[in-house]
């Protein structure tokens, strides 16, 4: 279904868009931040928060490190300012990155099981669509982000594939 080839671009498209969508965001107000804009984590703070939650919970589970200890509901506060979560960022990349670049075929087989707090229940899944739903899950509200930002006047870069560029400038 999926290869360690394709960790390791999704790592490095993953890393790119969210250099670009930090530079769009700060170029905001605090106020065009926080506003609700309707979606379903709320404004661009609160989706990008939920994103970067949603990142490290998944990292614990590929790679055994450190989990948020926040709840999917507190996750739009993991960071105060856009500056921590900048930070925060950075390094939850690092972090993704380092692992796709270690990720091997057969770490890609078999299946993956954790407690799910969101569902209250034991879940197993196969590992590829676990990384699958990981980098999607990305993909998806960074969507979101990059349609709020535009909504305010804001230009977030391109986000094709295509385009992923083969050097790492944004880290």
């Amino acid at each position: 279904m999926i290869s360690a080839g394709y960790c390791q671009m999704m790592a490095r498209y993953n890393a790119w868009q969210n250099g670009q969508v930090k530079a769009a965001a700060e170029r905001l107000t605090e106020a065009d931040l926080r506003a609700d804009r309707g979606a379903f984590f709320g404004g661009i703070m609160g989706t990008l928060n939920h994103l970067l939650w949603g990142d490290l919970l998944w990292m614990s589970r590929f790679d055994g490190g450190a989990a948020p200890q926040e709840t999917i509901k507190a996750s739009v506060g993991l960071c105060p300012t856009l500056a921590v979560w900048g930070a925060e960022r950075f390094r939850a990349d690092g972090r993704i990155l380092q692992w796709a670049e270690k990720v091997h075929e057969i770490d890609l087989t078999g299946d993956i099981s954790w407690f799910s707090g969101a569902q209250n229940r034991d879940v197993t899944i196969p590992m590829a669509q676990a990384v699958t739903h990981f980098f999607n899950h990305q993909t998806h509200h960074r969507g979101q982000v990059h349609a709020m930002l535009t909504a305010v006047g804001q230009n977030p870069g391109d986000t094709d594939l295509a385009f992923l560029p083969e050097e790492a400038s944004w880290l």
